[in-house]
């Protein structure tokens, strides 16, 4: 710690450093346009400049550090005059264009010129102008008002980890952009629009939208992953306008990913349910609250009585709140119903998947750890944020290792990497937990005698050793893992090598997860799991907020389940021909920008959130849809005034789930079935029924390529595959037909074809064992 002064104002700081982040924690104000607390220092835009004392001139307070007996002043006339002459400098070529700018009133260059710019200009040369580039459909470009603070081409190099934008040009003829013009492809890109401080970067969706002054801030959670990173939302009147990030450094920081940003768009998209309705003889009709609540309980009494609770299922969708997951099993076991669920794209449940998530942990340790292994994961479309958190692990000199169906550009330092397909998966990690268990001295009978009998391979050895030397080691189970047909092995082989390491095993939960586990949304001890529900074919459904052919495991199966089922109740934000041909009785729910609820992430923190804007038309926020339905259904206990209410009861009744015993799985073998397996990805952008309604969103490059089916050229020459023709790909009794793609980075004996995508909703079974064809027929 050194004594300075800034002011006037005696100080102690860290010698570390500089001069304006002593100042910001003091709360004194200094002028900056390049300087971000999240970025390294460039010191390129010079508006920070401040006198010294014993300086010859005025120093760049981004750039210089704290000494011992230091004093520094921000506003005497050196330091003021220096600041007017580089603001004179920025405003040269800067166009007067604020008036039509979406910039306008909260722009950093229009505040800073009221202060330090003159009123009139000594400059008579005509101004530069830049051309715009495309760079895709989330970003808006106008690079005439770039002032080369360079903060975008720092954020794609240190935070998002690729370097899309950069400088060409000396001089006023210097231009930001890309050197070859394509779309961004980072996850994070958006980030770039709150970084520039002027109107060069601006968001594409909201452009000529509102105005800053016209709109009000509301604080809130994003549902789309297990993050739950801080939101503000920004509302005019009743629309929600844009979404921005909240600092928080224990969870998103200063940043946000696109979907979370871009989501939005699809609050106001024209297939919003905005009215009850039923069925009556096959057409629907629109009609009051009442009457659909009576018909949907009616229905569902009916069912009970005539062939018993255990023929009506439950499913809802992970993205909804704590309350909602609450009432929504509540009123079904008030009904008699136990077959509840919410793990609707799980397809293995032999291992009781709850187990793996009772550890504590956070994001900060995560970002901490000296060794991550990634199984089964594309992380940065699974959890973006984490994604970041991993790569300032990788950056700091952590080791990373990924073992996954196929290989992505991780935008980190990658240590090892390995595409296998199942069988390979499982050996692999059987084969670290040998090299593991022999350092360990492990002798456990029944692990030992699933060991494969061959000496472990080299990568096998050197990510056992990479895991036995780390003092902070994280295995990440993501999302391909889990919904694996089989995830329980691959599970209790991972859980077996942390035991093994010392390390923290994380398997990935999906969206608002934690909080359904809170709130007990899963079947109980002889009920029906998710995709038994399915597949058994029961007389009646009640879903909320979610798509049973793009949100679920077996979507042919699921679409034949409903259209027999004598009853269905849906719940839902959005319309769909198929939710019409399947549903009897529709009640619309708000998203959650209308109501109030409580998100619990992946780190379990709780998080509470309030409704920004009132719900579409006559839909209404889903707790209180499901609060009036037990109320209708004569159950006691539905008596609550707010959500607030709902998480008293839930913090009061909740079970302590580690006092819970379950009994560790060990698998009969470490085999698969795996002749060419299908690898269903669920793509980035598509993961919820909101995201899919963003249009800019699904103009992104990586939604388009997720129409395309992918092989690597061995497995293509294998089976007579080019990539001139559709790929015809057979399941069962199931056929349909798509454009191929080679792709060295899937594995053997796989064939790529994304989730929610009309291919795979026709498909019996997402990661199942299919067969390839290529032929002129269409299907």
């Amino acid at each position: 710690m050194v004594n300075i002064e800034i002011d006037g104002i005696p100080l102690k700081v860290d010698s570390t450093k500089m001069i304006i982040q002593a100042a910001d924690e003091a709360g004194i104000d200094i002028p900056r346009f390049c300087y971000h607390k999240k970025l390294s220092i460039a010191a390129n835009c010079r508006m920070c400049l401040v006198e010294v004392d014993k300086s010859r001139k005025a120093l760049p307070a981004c750039a210089t550090p704290v000494t011992e007996g230091m004093k520094v002043f921000t506003h005497s006339k050196v330091a003021v005059n220096a600041q007017r002459s580089v603001m004179e400098f920025l405003l040269i070529n800067h166009p007067l264009d604020c008036p039509i700018c979406d910039q306008g009133g909260e722009c950093e260059l229009q505040d800073l010129s009221m202060g330090y710019g003159e009123g009139i200009s000594r400059f008579t040369e005509g101004k530069r102008v830049v051309k715009d580039k495309d760079i895709g459909p989330l970003i808006r470009t106008d690079m005439t008002r770039c002032i080369h603070c360079t903060r975008c081409v720092r954020f794609g190099v240190e935070i998002a980890g690729v370097k899309e934008l950069g400088a060409t040009g000396r001089g006023e003829h210097m231009e930001i952009g890309t050197y070859v013009e394509h779309s961004l492809v980072s996850e994070l890109s958006g980030n770039i629009i709150d970084l520039c401080p002027v109107g060069a970067l601006t968001s594409k969706p909201f452009r000529y939208k509102a105005r800053a002054w016209e709109m009000k801030a509301h604080p809130s959670i994003a549902p789309h992953d297990a993050i739950g990173s801080n939101i503000e939302l920004h509302v005019r009147q009743n629309d929600v306008m844009r979404v921005v990030p909240r600092d928080n450094e224990s969870i998103n920081e200063a940043w946000l990913s696109d979907r979370d940003r871009f989501s939005y768009q699809g609050l106001a998209h024209s297939k919003r349910l905005t009215d009850p309705m039923i069925k009556v003889e096959g057409d629907w009709q629109v009609v009051d609250w009442q009457t659909v609540l009576e018909t949907a309980v009616k229905g569902l009494q009916t069912v009970i009585n005539k062939h018993g609770a255990e023929e009506v299922g439950g499913l809802i969708s992970p993205t909804t709140t704590l309350e909602e997951a609450f009432l929504f099993q509540k009123w079904l076991r008030g009904l008699g119903v136990d077959n509840i669920d919410h793990r609707l794209r799980q397809q293995d449940f032999s291992d009781h998947p709850e187990q793996y998530y009772l550890d504590n942990w956070t994001l900060v340790e995560v970002q901490e750890s000296d060794a991550v292994v990634l199984i089964g994961s594309n992380i940065r479309a699974e959890q973006p944020i984490l994604a970041h958190r991993i790569r300032q692990a990788a950056l700091a000199g952590a080791s990373v290792t990924n073992i996954n169906f196929f290989l992505t550009d991780m935008l980190m330092p990658v240590e090892y990497e390995m595409a296998v397909d199942i069988n390979a998966m499982l050996t692999t990690l059987a084969g670290v937990a040998k090299v593991l268990s022999s350092i360990a001295n492990d002798t456990d009978d029944e692990w030992q005698a699933l060991y494969p009998e061959r000496t472990p391979s080299a990568f096998e050895q050197n990510v056992a050793m990479q895991l036995s030397n780390a003092t902070n080691a994280t295995l990440i189970v993501g999302d391909l893992a889990n919904q694996h047909p089989n995830a329980a092995k691959i599970r209790a082989l991972v859980q077996k090598i942390a035991e093994l390491s010392g390390s923290r095993c994380v398997v990935m939960p999906s969206a608002n997860s934690q909080a359904h586990l809170i709130a007990n949304t899963l079947p109980g001890d002889a009920a029906k799991n998710s995709l038994q529900m399915w597949q058994q074919s029961l007389r009646a459904y009640v879903l909320m907020d979610f798509d049973a052919l793009q949100d679920t495991a077996v979507p042919a199966i699921a679409k034949q389940a409903l259209k027999r089922a004598s009853f269905v109740v849906g719940l839902h934000s959005f319309d769909s021909e198929f939710l019409r041909q399947t549903a009897d009785v529709i009640l619309p729910t708000a998203c959650f920008t209308e109501t109030s609820g409580t998100f619990v992430g992946m780190d379990k923190q709780w998080q509470q959130f309030a409704g920004a804007v009132a719900p579409r038309g006559d839909s209404r926020p889903g707790w209180k849809v499901l609060r009036v339905l037990g109320n209708v259904s004569q159950i006691q206990g539905f008596d609550y005034v707010s959500s607030q209410d709902v998480v008293d009861e839930i913090r009061q009744s909740q079970a302590d789930m580690q006092a819970k015993t379950i009994s560790p799985y060990i698998p009969d073998s470490l085999t698969a079935e795996s002749e060419l397996m299908m690898i269903s990805e669920v793509p980035m952008y598509r993961t919820d029924v909101l995201l899919r309604h963003s249009d800019a969103l699904q103009k992104t490059p990586e939604t388009q390529r997720a129409q395309f089916a992918r092989i690597n050229r061995k497995e293509a020459e294998k089976w007579g595959l080019n990539h001139q023709t559709p790929l015809t790909l057979t399941q069962e009794d199931k056929v349909v037909r798509l454009p191929l793609e080679i792709d060295d980075n899937i594995a053997d004996g796989c064939v790529y074809v994304a989730a929610t995508t009309d291919a795979a909703n026709r498909l019996v079974s997402l990661f199942g064992q299919v067969s390839v064809s290529q032929s002129e027929a269409a299907t």
